[in-house]
């Protein structure tokens, strides 16, 4: 019998989360996200009771093993949009929008943002950016696809930007990052993602919008938190943020599994009877009395 416990209601069937339901949640219980790449992992994040999934282009660094989130397509996000809607969670799913799939016109924004719901099966997309994006978001909206804002450290301009820096350390910078957040609000994003921004603007930022924000590396007093899947349970092969609690260690576990499996083939101990199938009839046996090829090749 399993021991595992998780965060649902007792005695009950979890209620779909829905956009509206999350921006409900604003001021309340704290929200919770985590991406998810697959079936296996929408399935895992949503009967552990987490409110949001996030198909999150970070894809492109844990799963596809690419050096920056910028190379992942468009045809990548929805292919893997579209086996965590498989799971069927309850959570709500949100999509990310590739670089480059939401910078040219809010024409082919919504283009873009529709291929995702329709054959990826997203129930939301989020996209980066801040004041620049006001008329991209406000397309989609009209178009009644729910839209989740990120602002602060945005991945995907990370060479306009120098890097993976910390956004609003300075008193300009933090003004502009607060500009962002209202022009986002204003728009009709229903949640936005502060991502490594220092406690205290993202507190500031929290307690100025309406609509939820969702931290990582932005502090405590966000209305929730998001994480990578596999930093939080030690699948990730690179380095670490600081902002990353690992609550296990699954890459020394899974290679430690294998080096048994592998032990196990090459002394013979696996399978063993009780992993095998047996033969029914009797004088079936007597097809291993006569020597096979590969007996009369080794001498037998």
């Amino acid at each position: 019998m399993s021991n595992t416990t998780s965060s649902h209601p007792p005695g009950g069937i979890r209620k779909k989360v829905t956009a509206p339901a999350v921006r409900a949640r604003k001021g309340g219980q704290p929200l919770t996200m985590l991406t998810a790449y697959d079936f296996p992992g929408g399935k895992v994040a949503d009967q552990a009771g987490v409110d949001i999934i996030l198909v999150g282009d970070s894809v492109a660094n844990v799963v596809l093993g690419y050096e920056t989130t910028n190379e992942v397509t468009l045809d990548d996000m929805i292919h893997h949009t579209a086996a965590v809607a498989r799971a069927r969670p309850n959570a709500l799913l949100v999509a990310d929008m590739p670089w480059m799939t939401f910078h040219v016109s809010p024409e082919e924004t919504l283009r873009n943002a529709a291929r995702l719901v329709r054959e990826g099966g997203a129930e939301a997309v989020k996209l980066e950016g801040g004041t620049t994006r006001v008329e991209m978001i406000r397309k989609l909206v009209s178009a009644e696809i729910p839209v989740m804002g990120h602002i602060g450290l945005t991945p995907q301009s990370v060479h306009a930007a120098g890097g993976y820096l910390i956004r609003g350390g300075r008193l300009e910078d933090a003004r502009r990052l607060i500009a962002d957040a209202l022009a986002l609000e204003e728009a009709g994003v229903f949640a936005l993602v502060l991502e490594g921004v220092p406690a205290l603007l993202a507190q500031a930022i929290t307690r100025r919008v309406t609509v939820p924000t969702i931290g990582i590396g932005a502090g405590s007093d966000t209305d929730g938190q998001v994480l990578v899947m596999h930093d939080l349970l030690g699948l990730n092969f690179g380095h670490y943020p600081k902002f990353v609690r690992r609550y296990a260690e699954l890459s020394g576990e899974a290679m430690a599994a294998i080096d048994r499996w592998i032990r196990d083939v090459r002394e013979g101990s696996f399978p063993s009877e009780e992993e095998s199938y047996h033969m029914i009839d009797a004088a079936a046996l007597e097809l291993i009395e006569e020597p096979t090829g590969s007996d009369r090749a080794i001498g037998h």
